[in-house]
């Protein structure tokens, strides 16, 4: 999947786009919509914490963060012969899958109370009105759902596609 970007200059504007990507195939989970706060957004899909919060890029951290530290406790727990604790194997792999079970929990956690870094780049345009649209496409499909939004809404700035998304809704 990738991640398309749109900035739009009103709501009407952003009613239209959708309603065409809609009929274009793209479902409404896959659609997300940015605005300043305060501005009703009606029946359009509101990103929710996943899209404008850092909980999953802290989630990722926070993972790989647990999982090296548990990793290597259980490693010098096993090589200190002095240790009360018997440790082996199976403990290391399961203190490591703890530990990033733990680390992605808190740091996700942290991630929530951060707007999302990705859309950091968009802040001063969605604080003076436009509106953010994030729409999760195929990869064989970018190109076409650019091409649509280009060539009925002149007014739409299209801001580009984020690479790598991961594939869960």
């Amino acid at each position: 999947m990738r991640r398309l970007y749109f900035l739009l200059p009103n709501l009407e504007t952003t009613r239209n786009v959708v309603h065409e990507l809609l009929l274009n195939h793209v479902e409404e989970r896959h659609i997300h919509v940015v605005a300043r706060k305060g501005v009703p957004l009606g029946d359009l899909p509101e990103a929710g914490m996943s899209e404008s919060s850092d909980f999953i890029p802290a989630a990722e951290r926070g993972m790989l963060a647990g999982a090296a530290t548990a990793a290597v406790a259980g490693l010098v727990m096993a090589a200190i012969p002095a240790t009360a604790v018997v440790v082996g194997g199976a403990e290391v792999v399961l203190l490591t899958l703890t530990g990033a079970g733990f680390g992605a929990w808190v740091s996700s956690m942290i991630g929530l109370s951060f707007d999302s870094s990705r859309l950091e780049r968009f802040h001063e345009a969605v604080e003076a009105g436009q509106l953010l649209m994030l729409v999760d496409v195929p990869k064989r499909r970018v190109d076409e759902i650019e091409e649509l939004v280009r060539s009925h809404h002149n007014d739409v700035d299209i801001k580009g596609t984020e690479p790598l998304m991961p594939n869960f809704p």
